[in-house]
């Protein structure tokens, strides 16, 4: 519910509701939600929620785990700029 109350708050301009959101879908990431969190990063530009998703993908067992998932495969080719930023973390991850 939190996500449609999240496309509601961005549509009408709501940045409260919508950083209330973005705080209550933080708490729900995981591997399985992940890439639908950030495709509403993408469409809804929320940073705090991206900063957190991207958190979670810091940590080598999430992001194995997260690239071999279906959701994975629909994000790549559908938020070309969350793909970027992906790309830049993982240059950020290798020593």
């Amino acid at each position: 519910m939190a996500q449609h109350l999240l496309v509601a708050a961005n549509r009408y301009g709501m940045e409260r509701l919508k950083l209330m959101c973005e705080d209550k879908l933080c708490k729900y990431i995981d591997v399985g939600t992940v890439a639908a969190i950030l495709t509403l990063v993408e469409q809804h530009h929320c940073h705090r929620l991206n900063k957190a998703c991207f958190e979670f993908l810091s940590s080598a067992v999430n992001l194995r785990a997260v690239t071999a998932s279906d959701g994975f495969k629909l994000l790549t080719s559908s938020c070309p700029s969350i793909m970027e930023e992906f790309i830049v973390m993982l240059g950020n991850l290798v020593p």
